[in-house]
């Protein structure tokens, strides 16, 4: 046995010795960790995942997106273990009784797992292995990365001292002509960029499933389970009825918009519908979409709408849909139809899935499953060089996806948009974009050429194989909209409060969530002398909190609320969750102002439904909160307030160019000349010029647009650094936030090695620090309940990060995801709130030293900014 350098490792190694390298440990019922599957065990059981996951595709979408070979890729992921440095580290895992035989311990005696470090780990071992055989890029890179990051390995090879020699080399290499022999497959001969991003996700998704717990005992045969594991992962196979009728689906017939946009579906390819608020533009999609799935072009649904807060409102509105669509006892819909985050339960997915996995969230699992609703944010991500980013583009290859409230305004989430919608259309996708509110120039960008026409309504398709389409549509009956202007918010409340007491429905709409809890304060107080309900909405509470307040506030506004509530007037106060995609109708609304898109959105939430009882005296208009025109442009910051920390001055000086002084605009008529007018392009001179150059430009506070597309067109590269998902920026806002999962108590127990949490509803329930004290399904049930305390929070006003080890000591890896496994401070925070409602560190101390933050179940998180 030969070694050389500080950084050597066994050279000389008994031949064939790979069919004896373990690819993992395992915990055995008396709780000792063993040598799990061998290496080629587990590559064979991966690759056939693989091949069952493929077999899902419909056979043009299997050989548009997989070249032949693509098995063999997934099933080749971890050749890299096959080396020293992984082996010792296996070695030094495994309980003192359960030990592996004398020439594999023989073979790495001495050598440290440590300098793995260097070169990313048996990853960066598997793609410069890869590459030493042959195997043409993108394949080396593609094993590289299925852990979701590009290992730095610039200037290595197979056969380097540090990955054991040439004599390690030869031990990959026959293993990689075993994989060959029994699966009957060779590396793929040309794969294209879409193929890379759509097989790395299935190299990844495959891996994990072939992890799970069905393949654990490596003393259990794996052939047999690959269909249960795929199905318990969550990938099951649906069936649609046939030849259904819009009204077969849903409770009313269809209008115009509805019928021209699934006459305009042909097949893959994009469409886009513009239309205004109120015209069942979700129902068209959805109509669509399904006439895709029954005709075979498609593999599921992933419907991507702003907010969090909305894909949460929409899920009822899928479940009724696909109650209608799947055939009676189709498993499918027993999975997805499960309520919030209950499939999670449900299903298990091994490695990163499982509980304290970062995929182990209702955001990203949701990305896979056939039916889903979920953010834009994690479509976006699918074309950004973040980590598992390519899982995502695995999730939504051949879907149907739908990408609601797509606006004007965000010049990032536009860069991105379009670079998403180009990847959806190669990977075999049909995709509908839906808007009331886009300008032409966006259009352009989205197709990528001229628009013809500018009609509005219109219906725009381009399928895949096709030439695009510009469909008129009949322009519903004009709704005018009273605007009432003010400096002030005093006489504001006064006027709100008098219409609630009238018996009126108003929704108030702030533009941060500081200033939505300030109204609420105010509001509710006088409310309450009134027998006034007030409520509050926004992104900073609980998911627990958030779901009880949804499900009044929206119910109470929404098309039957009238109906069912009491027959007094309400108050809701909220930020731009309320805007979109909520079926919600007011009688009155207070909006600060915003940019021309966002409040057409808003104004869209005005006497939305016909037939709604209203109270005598009701008018269709609405109160703008907005400083003058002079005084914006002379000092935005001053003039907008905290507004212009979410919405750039230029933009917001430009609508209020375009709205100050009216008195009244028309739905939908002026919507498009309004957009266009506030976006179109115009030389500019003195203090707009300056504030236009800061939009393209940036300044010390804020990114400019020109920065943000460089930022977004290098995440989009397939090499470099990969970033944190935390980290990757999707919107226009700079303020970077973080989730904060809050407790009432927490206290570790050393002697029964666990931690017991108290929750703020009261509840008690104790976290086990060995992860084998818990059966998979009781983790899953506990890290649910958990992930219901989580609050996501701007990152300045966060309680600090922790050490993971501190976290790791109190068991919480076990129930969340703690960040990548070499950062020092941990990705989650933690946050106790005490008896006064105060939210304070783990040591009792103040979370943060510029600000005292609580938590109130009304108001949700906030932040007080400490006067000295």
């Amino acid at each position: 046995m030969r070694r050389r350098g500080k950084n050597s490792v066994a050279v000389e190694v008994p031949h064939g010795i790979f069919s004896q390298c373990p690819a993992k440990t395992y915990t055995d019922r008396l709780g000792r960790t063993c040598a799990g599957r061998s290496v080629l065990d587990h590559c064979l059981a991966v690759g056939a995942v693989a091949a069952r996951l493929e077999e899902m595709f419909p056979r043009e979408l299997r050989e548009l997106l997989f070249p032949p070979g693509a098995c063999l890729v997934a099933g080749a992921h971890d050749i890299g273990k096959v080396s020293p440095t992984f082996v010792a580290k296996i070695l030094r895992a495994l309980d003192p009784a359960c030990g592996v035989g004398p020439d594999l311990a023989g073979a790495v005696a001495g050598v440290s797992p440590d300098i793995e470090r260097n070169w990313g780990g048996h990853a960066g071992v598997s793609q410069c292995a890869a590459a030493s055989m042959g195997a043409s890029s993108p394949i080396p890179e593609i094993l590289g990365q299925h852990h979701g990051y590009s290992p730095q390995v610039e200037g290595r090879s197979g056969d380097e001292e540090s990955f054991g020699g040439q004599a390690w080399q030869c031990e990959r290499e026959a293993l990689v002509e075993a994989l060959k022999e029994r699966m009957a497959s060779d590396w793929p001969e040309h794969v294209n960029p879409v193929q890379a991003r759509v097989l790395a996700g299935l190299t990844t998704v495959a891996d994990w499933i072939g992890s799970g717990q069905h393949f654990d005992d490596p003393s259990d045969s794996w052939e047999g389970r690959v269909d249960q594991a795929v199905h318990d992962s969550g990938f099951i196979p649906f069936s649609i009825k046939k030849g259904l009728a819009f009204e077969d689906i849903f409770p009313f017939s269809a209008n115009q918009a509805q019928v021209r946009l699934a006459d305009a579906v042909e097949g893959p390819g994009v469409y886009l519908l513009e239309a205004p608020m109120g015209m069942g533009k979700t129902e068209a999609a959805l109509y669509a979409a399904y006439r895709q799935l029954a005709a075979g072009k498609a593999t599921g649904i992933y419907f991507a709408l702003p907010t969090q807060l909305t894909s949460n409102r929409i899920h009822g509105r899928l479940r009724r849909f696909l109650e209608k669509v799947l055939e009676p006892g189709d498993p499918m819909a027993h999975a997805m139809l499960l309520h919030s985050g209950a499939w999670l339960v449900e299903s298990e997915m091994g490695e990163e899935g499982r509980p304290g996995g970062s995929w182990f969230s209702q955001a990203k699992r949701g990305l896979l499953f056939p039916f889903a609703v979920g953010t834009l944010d994690q479509a976006l991500m699918a074309v950004m060089n973040v980590k598992h980013g390519f899982v995502r583009a695995f999730g939504l290859a051949g879907k149907v996806v739908i990408l609601d409230e797509v606006h004007t305004y965000d010049a990032y989430t536009g860069t991105l948009l379009d670079e998403l919608v180009a990847f959806l259309r190669e990977a075999g996708c049909t995709v509908i974009i839906l808007t009331a509110t886009l300008s032409r120039s966006r259009r352009n960008q989205l197709f990528g050429e001229e628009a013809l026409r500018d009609d509005y309504p219109l219906v725009t398709g381009a399928p895949g194989a096709g030439d695009r389409a510009e469909i008129p549509l009949e322009r519903p009956p004009s709704r005018p909209v009273g605007l009432a202007w003010h400096g002030e918010e005093a006489p504001v409340i006064e006027d709100a409060l008098q219409r609630a007491s009238d018996g009126q429905h108003i929704l108030w709409i702030e533009n941060t969530v500081a200033e939505a809890q300030e109204r609420f304060r105010v509001l509710s107080a006088r409310g309450r002398e009134a027998c006034i309900e007030v409520g509050l909405l926004h992104s900073r509470f609980t998911v627990a909190d958030r779901e009880s307040l949804e499900d009044d506030w929206v119910g109470r506004f929404g098309r039957d609320g009238r109906g069912v509530s009491r027959q007094s007037g309400c108050i809701l106060v909220g930020t731009q969750v309320l805007e979109q995609s909520l079926d919600i109708d007011a009688d009155f609304m207070v909006t600060r102002f915003c940019p021309t898109d966002m409040l057409f959105q808003r104004l869209g939430r005005l006497w939305r439904h016909e037939g709604t009882p209203r109270p005598v005296g009701s008018r269709c208009e609405a109160a703008m909160l907005a400083p003058t025109l002079t005084d914006a442009i002379q000092n935005p910051p001053k003039a907008f307030d905290s507004t212009e920390s979410v919405y750039d001055a230029y933009v917001l000086c430009r609508s209020l160019g375009t709205w100050e002084g009216l008195e009244q605009v028309s739905l939908p008529d002026d919507i498009r000349p309004m957009i266009d007018a506030t976006y179109q392009p115009r030389e500019e001179t003195g203090t707009m010029a300056r504030l236009l150059h800061e939009l393209h430009e940036g300044n010390r506070r804020k990114t400019g647009i020109s920065t943000m597309r460089r930022l977004a067109r290098g995440a989009l590269s397939l090499g470099g650094k990969t970033q944190s998902e935390d980290k990757a920026g999707t919107r226009y806002s700079d303020m970077e936030s973080t989730e904060v999962l809050l407790l009432s108590d927490i206290f570790s127990h050393s002697e029964t090695r666990e931690t017991v949490v108290t929750l703020l509803d009261g509840s008690r329930h104790r976290i086990p620090w060995d992860r084998h004290v818990l059966q998979r399904r009781d983790w899953r049930v506990l890290s649910v309940q958990m992930a219901r305390q989580k609050v996501r929070v701007a990152e300045h006003q966060a309680p600090r990060a922790l050490p993971v080890r501190l976290l790791e000591r109190y068991g919480l890896g076990n129930c969340f995801y703690l960040g990548h496994p070499e950062a020092e401070t941990s990705s989650l925070r933690i946050g106790l709130v005490n008896d006064a409602r105060e939210v304070v560190g783990l040591d009792g101390q103040a979370a943060k030293e510029k600000y005292r933050t609580f938590y109130r179940h009304d108001l949700g998180y906030q932040a007080e900014r400490r006067k000295d």
